[in-house]
């Protein structure tokens, strides 16, 4: 006993001196040997409150530790300022075993000896843009099974302590930290650290990062993957090397290891779209020397002589053509054939880009072990909200079990006032629209007014016509409407997910995905709709001009044609939010992180340990990913929605996402705790939304080429009106303009001066002149224009859907050699396993195990004769 008590006091004296000299920077228990995988921390408050969450932890530590986790608390006195306890949990290998087999993780069992692809030729070619083959791949590739706590020897087990990596231990740990109760309260058993976070009982729950990210670990048990993402991917200067996907897996799990994968394979697709778009641009403009149209708007005798009937009521003035000579040049860059092939090239590559991925993802799917993977059962389990406010419960007909539910009536009643949250939330983006749109109308008058009564504004009148000037600040004025609907909305769409209180995991983020898509589409594109499909669309003519509210005169195009001003619109609003969004990424949480890092920079380790380090940085909460997601998808549809009228838009993404891959990848390694791994076999729901845009972009694209472009009035004067074999395209812009008799102008419109006493003024319509029988009246050549809009809709959408649903056709989902792989490793695996069993049954045979019959032995056998044969 007596020699027991000063070997006690041995171990607390060595204890005390490991705990002096051990770095504080050190991802291990005190002992050196036991890896963290998990840290809670909590602020112990003397509030009145402090009594309850000292049971909740007593509870809920204690449960842990029955768990088989184990616990080593870090008092306050030893944290940097003196007030946070944090609880460190480390998973024995018992415990791993046992939940690695519940949560169906796949281990390696054989390495892989299918011989790797053929060369590409091009990988000389590419060689500049490729990483160190250690850390594209850190570790060989392995044939993998379902774990099975009866099976070890099977397993490739050569150190227990490094078989399950830090990703799949934390996995694991959070698994148990979800599900471990701690106590009853108001006669119900309360469980998980959510609740006890959201309730303030700890203050924080996360992984560790395996050491800072500027230099790497001291400690050579660590593998410093954190510095290797850092040096290798999360800098700019990186920007041109590829990703290093499967380190990216290891580290942060499979859910964020596929965002990236296809945030790459997207961005390297865009680079073809780019470089079409920008040939697109550039053939017009070195064709813009040769377009008769802005010829004849900036010849003097033509342009200059064409008197144009004033752009408002009263106050403006009778103005002449080549006045707008310079914008309708610009017009010509994204008003040309190019716009045609353009818009129908990018019906085909959305298709090849959906298409292309599948395969990726499928690849992925097999290198990442998750062909059979069905939706992780945390994904699908009761959320804790759920059974928290859901007091009723019924027989489960599958597991037989109660558990709750929520009745019909609440769920209506639940789901109408979500309903109609969203219906008003909609409402207001589209009166905030029309707010804008009365903007328009309102300033129109007044830049129309000052542009031509301004001296010094004349130099530049060409450039910024009235209209541009108009669309420029409207723009603007709408982009920061857009951003601040954003703010409010985003808070609510996540209350009113909350309201709705959805079932399990996978039902709250697909429901709040719908929910903040259906509104972000709404508040981005309505502008660009509007501009696209309405704008010019519903102004009458002089003397008998419709009206916004019976005040507003409704707006006129340029006389080149909306598509300028739609590319202006699609310009401000998409490059405005790609450098916002760049912004509140990279900035804020550098901001937030800013004093944190200096601390850690400026105290030695041994003051400032790695579990205070990750606690001050940023939560990269659960629905990280959903906003990155959802950033890329609201480009997705400027690219593709309305890429007829800005053949740039591509190359505009391309560069930001070059960037956004960077400032992801930096602010997820440097600026965010390590989050919870997940897993995903694919980009869920976001795959559907991408497929139904890649749709509607074919449709949105073919109205924009008819209907805002002037691409068919030009060519049906080309075939059908033009008088001059010559230069068949002469003479268009005479053609396109009605004549007004200035003096049949109600008092309401006519201008209050006319100085040059004009007596006809001209207008962009189709109408009859003052002398025709059918004055005013649309002619001829409007109605056959008109069918041949309908007609190019109609032929454009059929074409683009046949050739996408060949394309779609052709391309196989899988690629053969994946499925040949798949095939390969499912029968050595069924194969490995049926001679394990095999040798075990020869073994209770050999030790006279009366079990262990000749029957069992023989059927063993025909099962896996059976498995060679499928």
């Amino acid at each position: 006993q007596q020699s027991g008590r000063k070997y006690n006091l041995f171990l607390k004296r060595r204890l005390r001196i490991d705990k002096r000299h051990q770095s504080k920077d050190s991802i291990f228990f005190r002992d050196g040997v036991r890896r963290i995988d998990f840290v809670l921390s909590y602020v112990d408050d003397l509030n009145k409150e402090w009594e309850k969450k000292l049971e909740r932890r007593k509870e809920f530590e204690s449960n842990l530790q029955k768990a088989g986790l184990e616990l080593e608390t870090e008092d306050k006195k030893e944290s940097e300022d003196g007030k946070i306890f944090f609880v460190k949990i480390h998973a024995p290998w018992e415990v791993l075993i046992t939940y690695a087999e519940v949560l169906n993780i796949k281990v390696p069992i054989k390495e892989n000896d299918i011989p790797p692809m053929v060369e590409n030729p091009l990988d000389c070619v590419l060689f500049p843009l490729r990483l160190p083959e250690n850390v594209m791949h850190p570790e060989p590739d392995y044939f993998t099974a379902p774990f099975s706590k009866d099976k070890q020897e099977l397993y490739l087990i050569n150190d227990e302590s490094t078989f399950f990596s830090p990703s799949m231990r934390n996995r694991i740990v959070n698994y148990i930290l979800t599900r471990c109760p701690y106590g009853t309260e108001e006669g119900k058993k309360k469980f998980g650290i959510k609740r006890l976070l959201n309730n303030g009982t700890y203050t924080a729950a996360y992984p560790l990062h395996d050491c800072q990210y500027w230099k790497k670990a001291s400690d050579p048990n660590c593998d410093s993957e954190r510095h290797t993402l850092y040096m290798e991917w999360a800098r700019f200067l990186r920007f041109y090397k590829e990703q290093p996907l499967v380190l990216i897996r290891k580290y942060y799990g499979e859910k964020i290891g596929i965002y990236f994968a296809w945030l790459g394979f997207y961005t390297e697709m865009l680079f073809l779209a780019a470089v079409v778009g920008l040939i697109c641009f550039l053939y017009g403009l070195f064709t813009m020397d040769e377009n008769m149209s802005s010829k004849e708007i900036c010849d003097p005798a033509i342009g200059g002589e064409i008197i144009m009937c004033p752009l408002c009521d009263r106050d403006c003035e009778y103005w002449r053509l080549n006045t707008t000579c310079e914008s309708s040049q610009y017009s010509h860059l994204f008003d040309n054939v190019a716009t045609l092939f353009f818009a129908i090239f990018m019906g085909i590559w959305v298709t090849l880009f959906l298409e292309f991925w599948k395969r990726r993802q499928a690849r992925l799917k097999y290198e990442w072990d998750l062909v059979d993977f069905e939706e992780e059962q945390q994904q699908l389990q009761l959320r804790p909200e759920y059974e928290a406010k859901c007091t009723q419960k019924k027989k489960n007909p599958i597991t037989q079990e109660m558990e709750p539910y929520l009745p019909l009536t609440s769920q209506a009643v639940r789901f109408c006032i979500s309903g109609a949250t969203v219906l008003f939330w909609v409402s207001l983006i589209i009166a905030s629209m029309i707010a804008v749109i009365v903007y328009r109308l309102a300033v129109y008058a007044a830049f129309a007014s000052l542009m031509e009564n301004t001296q010094t504004l004349q130099p530049i009148s060409g450039l910024l016509t009235p209209q541009l000037a108009t669309s420029v600040t409207a723009s603007c004025l709408n982009f920061v409407i857009i951003m601040i609907l954003n703010f409010f909305y985003e808070r609510i769409a996540i209350w009113i997910t909350d309201m709705e209180i959805p079932r399990t995991h996978m039902e709250y983020e697909n429901r709040l995905t719908m929910k903040m898509f259906l509104f972000q589409f709404v508040n981005y594109y309505s502008s660009c709709f509007y501009v696209a499909f309405f704008k010019g669309k519903f102004v009458g003519y002089p003397g008998a001009y419709t009206y916004m509210f019976n005040r507003w005169r409704n707006e006129e195009c340029d006389p080149a044609g909306c598509l300028i001003e739609l590319t202006t619109q699609l310009t401000i609003v998409m490059a405005g939010k790609q450098i916002w969004g760049n912004i509140q990424e990279a900035i804020v949480p550098w901001i937030c992180n800013w004093w944190g890092r200096r601390k850690a920079r400026n105290n030695p380790e041994n003051l400032y340990s790695r579990w205070e380090q990750d606690h001050d940085l940023q939560t990269f909460g659960a629905l990280g990913l959903f906003y990155e997601y959802l950033e890329m998808v609201i480009q997705f549809g400027f690219i593709t929605l309305f890429v007829a009228s800005f053949p740039l838009a591509p190359l505009l993404a391309l560069m930001n996402n070059i960037l956004e891959i960077r400032v992801d990848s930096w602010k997820l390694t440097t600026q965010y705790r390590r989050p919870v791994a997940a897993k995903a076999h694919s980009i869920g729901v976001w795959q559907e939304i991408l497929n139904g845009m890649a749709i509607l972009s074919v449709v949105t694209n073919a109205f924009i080429v008819a209907f805002t472009s002037d691409m068919i009035p030009r060519l049906v004067y080309y075939y059908a009106y033009s008088e001059n074999e010559d230069s068949p395209m002469s003479g268009y812009i005479n053609n396109s303009l009605s004549v007004f008799q200035i003096s049949d102008f109600p008092e309401r419109n006519e201008p209050k001066e006319n100085p040059e006493n004009f007596v006809i003024c001209r207008y962009r319509d189709y109408r009859y002149p003052p002398d025709h029988e059918k004055k005013y009246l649309h002619t001829m050549q409007f109605w056959h224009i008109l069918a041949a809009k309908l007609a190019f809709i109609i032929i454009m959408e059929h074409v683009v859907f046949i050739v996408k649903f060949f394309v779609a056709w052709m391309i196989p989902d899988v690629p053969a050699d994946v499925k040949a792989k798949i095939k390969r490793e499912k029968y050595l695996t069924q194969k490995i396993l049926h001679e394990y069993e095999l040798e075990k049954l020869k073994e209770r045979l050999c030790q006279g195990d009366k079990r262990a019959t000749e029957k069992e032995f023989i059927a063993t056998e025909g099962r896996m004769e059976l498995s060679r044969a499928l």
